[in-house]
């Protein structure tokens, strides 16, 4: 799909905007093209002490909110504090949790469990928490549509107030108390109020600091501004006004935060938190937090976030690699299927808007996915969880110009339930309806947008040559950080480059990290994360990237992000012809090794891809096996191992094309990390008498039959245990010698990553002995 460059205008900077903000002249050009053209709005919006926000009492309901809590708080009364599971919601309920219970209340708190409640007010658990004396319900990032809760509630002669941010319905429940920013009204100068765009845990915060105010208290408000941070930008806030003064203040205070939960999961993030951006949180610290909302019980992280031991928050923060890691297998999964359902059903693509179904799909991933596809093909997306017998329930994301919540509104009559964002939504449906539901909602995204453009764009804010970068420069332009929805990272872009080489990084080769050339034949690193398998240019070509500060041994440096090439030569790129293998599934087999000895006597070509032990027990049978290095190209090909990731098998499928696979299933079980070590320190102990020490990753994962990011990572862990020396390290090449220790357990860092890499492998195995074996070996692009 065709990409637009949007070409930067020529914007008039007053001189004294220019004067007021100094620097490099493009901050003041940035901030004058996004409507800060005044001295003093320019300085409030870079320098977060010369903002001044707006007082929690603009909110309407938070005066009745603070007298009835300070009254509960008084009488002794059992308050409950109702969040939700997704980072918004749990930063939520942590946050009013940890405040009330410091004014001496009696609080307690629940996160609906994703699997069996969904989001909102869930009547019966509701009764339960009544019927154990709770007088006082506090809800947060929910509740604005929990009529029927909040009715019984006031029944019982239990309050009930609402803290949220969700779109308002057209009738307001009965609650004692209602705040939400959805109710302000907009002031004349800038057509918003400063406290429009707050998330849920932003209207948390207005509440506990109108609370700590009447307490005398206001000075240790701030306190909780790194857990708001971390719910505004994972959702997905406008970073404008004062969400974007909260933003700026969290992050300084994350930077420093004493929470021993926040310091474990950085520590496994690999993130350094005097360096911490809205980018860690984005896309290291929110995954992690969000895959325990999506696939188990939050309820744990409100301890992890505020109360918590040092041991207990390794423990805790183990659990989410392990899930995180697990929420990444169940994405690609359903990404693929959903590929696999528009490539046998391209006239989807013609309507305004997606709308998928399957009855296997997890509730807790479609929206990521969901995201997934709207980014590929710039239209609103609804996928649709359907399980036989049970409520449907869909996840929705938008694009700019569409309101994805009043378009699933005006098929109220087909939902169970729905409410959500402009940009994202969540509905239950029964599935019979769901047929009628994709029609009508496509109609009414055509109605909202118009004439569609399928194309995508990308607004270019200035072009910048790479030689002018540097730390001083770039340090410079993110004055204008932290940046989000409603004020994007700046776009810029430079001309006539070429590509000199890549390559692939990551633990799964999943990034590239590029080099190009300018015209002055001087070279510069780029990185393109996920850029694995997308068309690069041949000839010269444009560049849009992001300019960013990183930070590496305490050096500071320039980050270069690819983020899209506008070709200027022909060909533009090589187009790769895509693989079509034919597929033979016997992962079913009763008796595996029958089979495969039948198919090696009709099949001379054959070649077998088998992995540590099973290459010795396939030997001890007659039948000759190769590892993933020694493999032939367009030979027939038996996958007896599985693999350990789908990057190794796409690699191998890639390098060898073999014209039929036959699948096999055989778990090599060397997923625990004593096992490993094991056969791995043998291995590299053979190495130092034999080989001079030299060993190769590569070789030693085929060896182990694990990815070379473990391999990697276990001799990391040996090394540390002192069992080898590294003298050497190179990308594919390592010189070692022998050390005085023994192999043992460990809970370091480097066993915990490395514990992470072997459950990644274990995730995938389990996934290839049971995914569509077309799915595997034959998918669609990303």
């Amino acid at each position: 799909m065709m990409t637009t460059w949007i070409e930067p205008q020529p914007v008039d900077v007053p001189k004294d905007l220019q004067t007021a903000i100094g620097g490099h002249p493009l901050v003041a050009d940035v901030l004058a093209r996004r409507g800060y053209n005044k001295p003093r709005a320019a300085q409030a919006f870079i320098d977060a002490d010369r903002y001044q926000p707006a007082s929690p009492f603009d909110l309407p309901g938070m005066s009745a909110a603070v007298e009835r809590l300070e009254k509960a708080i008084q009488n002794g009364e059992m308050i409950c504090v109702w969040g939700d599971f997704d980072v918004d919601g749990q930063t939520s309920t942590s946050v009013l949790f940890s405040a009330l219970e410091s004014l001496g209340a009696q609080v307690s708190y629940h996160i609906p469990v994703r699997a069996s409640e969904s989001h909102g007010v869930n009547l019966p658990v509701l009764e339960g928490l009544i019927r154990d004396g709770v007088k006082l319900v506090l809800t947060c990032d929910t509740g604005i549509s929990a009529h029927e809760a909040i009715q019984y509630a006031n029944s019982q002669g239990v309050d009930v107030i609402v803290t949220d941010h969700h779109d308002l319905p057209e009738e307001l429940p009965d609650a004692h108390a209602l705040v939400n920013p959805k109710l302000l009204v907009g002031d004349t100068q800038h057509g918003a109020h400063p406290l429009a765009a707050l998330p849920g845990v932003g209207v948390a915060y207005q509440l506990v600091k109108a609370l700590y105010a009447h307490a005398g208290r206001v000075e240790e408000v701030e306190s909780f501004l790194d857990l708001v941070a971390l719910g505004i930008v994972a959702d997905l806030a406008l970073v404008v006004a004062d969400t974007r003064h909260l933003l700026q203040r969290g992050l300084q205070v994350l930077r420093k935060t004493e929470r021993l939960g926040l310091q474990a999961m950085m520590i496994f993030a690999e993130i350094d938190p005097a360096y911490i951006s809205e980018d860690h949180i984005a896309f290291g610290l929110a995954p992690r937090l969000n895959a325990l909302g999506r696939l188990s019980d939050a309820n744990g992280i409100v301890e992890f976030l505020t109360n918590i031991d040092s041991g207990d928050a390794q423990v805790f923060a183990q659990r989410l690699e392990q899930l995180n890691a697990r929420r990444k297998l169940l994405t690609d999964q359903v990404f693929q299927a959903a590929q696999a359902r528009l490539k046998r059903e391209p006239a989807l693509l013609e309507d305004a808007a997606l709308v998928l179904s399957h009855p296997a799909w997890p509730a807790g991933v479609i929206g990521i996915v969901a995201s997934q596809l709207v980014e590929q093909y710039n239209r609103p997306v609804v996928l649709i969880s359907s399980p036989k017998g049970m409520l449907a329930r869909g996840s929705a994301r938008s694009v700019e110009g569409c309101n994805i919540t009043a378009a699933i509104a005006t098929q109220a009559n087909l939902l169970v339930n729905h409410g959500g964002h402009p940009m994202a939504a969540g509905l239950g449906i029964d599935p019979k309806n769901i047929p009628a539901f994709r029609r009508g909602l496509v109609r009414a995204v055509e109605q909202q947008l118009g004439v569609i453009s399928l194309e995508p764009s990308l607004q270019v804010d200035a072009y910048l040559p790479l030689s002018a970068l540097s730390p001083v420069v770039v340090t410079d332009l993110e004055r204008l950080a932290p940046f989000g929805p409603g004020n994007p990272a700046l776009t810029l872009a430079c001309e006539n480059l070429r590509l000199k080489g890549y390559t692939p990084i990551g633990r799964t080769g999943e990034h590239l990290k590029l080099t190009v050339e300018d015209s002055q034949e001087e070279s510069y690193k780029v990185i393109c994360w996920n850029g694995a398998g997308m068309q690069l240019p041949e000839g010269r070509f444009d560049l849009a990237y992001i300019a960013r500060s990183s930070n590496y041994m305490g050096q500071p440096e320039v980050q270069i992000e690819w983020l899209h090439a506008r070709p200027l030569e022909e060909p533009v790129a090589i187009q790769i012809q895509k693989r079509t293998i034919e597929v033979v599934d016997y992962r079913g087999e009763e008796h595996p090794l029958v089979v495969l000895n039948t198919i090696v006597g009709q099949q001379e070509q054959l070649q077998i891809w088998a992995e540590a032990d099973a290459q010795e027990k396939l030997s001890a049978q007659g039948i000759a096996s190769e590892d993933r290095l020694s493999l032939v190209a367009s030979k027939p090909t038996a996958i007896w191992s599985t693999p350990p990731s789908r990057e190794e098998l796409d690699q191998i499928l890639e390098r060898v094309s073999p014209p039929r696979v036959y699948l096999f299933a055989v778990n090599p079980e060397t997923g625990d990390v004593i096992s490993f070590l094991e056969r791995l320190a043998g291995l590299v102990k053979h190495a130092i008498h034999h080989k001079d020490g030299l060993v190769h990753p590569e070789k030693l994962a085929a060896k182990t039959a694990q990815k070379v990011a473990a391999v990697k990572a276990g001799i990391r862990l040996l090394s540390d245990q002192g069992y080898i020396k590294i003298l050497l390290d190179e990308d594919d090449i390592l010189k070692l010698e022998e050390g005085d220790q023994v192999v043992k357990d460990s809970d370091s860092k480097a066993t915990d990553q490395l514990r992470n890499l072997l459950n990644e492998s274990t995730a995938f195995r389990s996934h290839f002995a049971r995914a569509e074996a077309e799915t595997l070996i034959n998918p669609t692009d990303d």
